[in-house]
């Protein structure tokens, strides 16, 4: 049954019998920019949401990983791509889906990779070849071009943001929290 527990401010799933409060949290996509080179590795999703669209190697992260590991397991169960985690790039709040996008550069320890059972194909884009009209979601599209943007400079920030979407619309705003 729904109802604000004591001392709680939102609603939540709470149980008749035992008072049990069973909570709901957003959950948490962990993932790479891999890079080779001036090249990034991009996927072609061969699962719903976004079905034959392109994405960055990223998934749901599992109990007892850390982020860390959990963009390097989603980076080899997507691309079959081994790579070695930079750092954090960009964290990108959904609110509006309940999730976290965490997305890590990466570097590529090889080129020893191929489609995983997520993936139709796996490759390589050059900034100017990235299909940018192909590219399934808005945290990955912001993702990417942050980071040619940041690549002209040679730096590249941590950067975090919300991704905004009115609920009339399927156009998302992007609000940058803090930027350098």
């Amino acid at each position: 049954m729904q109802r604000i527990p004591e001392g709680d401010t939102r609603s939540r799933d709470v149980c008749d019998s035992c008072f049990t409060i069973h909570y709901e949290n957003p959950k948490m996509v962990a993932g790479c920019l891999a890079l080779w080179e001036d090249r990034v590795l991009l996927c072609r999703r061969a699962i719903e949401p976004r079905y034959g669209l392109w994405t960055l190697p990223a998934g749901f992260m599992e109990n007892e990983e850390t982020t860390n590991e959990a963009a390097a397991r989603e980076t080899w169960e997507e691309a079959h791509a081994r790579v070695e985690i930079e750092g954090l790039y960009t964290l990108f709040n959904l609110p509006h889906i309940n999730q976290v996008y965490l997305m890590f550069r990466a570097r590529l320890c090889d080129l020893d990779f191929g489609p995983g059972t997520e993936s139709l194909e796996v490759a390589l884009f050059h900034e100017s070849d990235i299909p940018w009209d192909l590219i399934a979601f808005p945290a990955v599209r912001e993702t990417l071009k942050l980071y040619f943007s940041d690549r002209v400079r040679g730096h590249y920030p941590f950067r975090a943001g919300d991704i905004l979407k009115d609920a009339d619309s399927r156009d998302c705003q992007v609000r940058l929290l803090f930027a350098p």
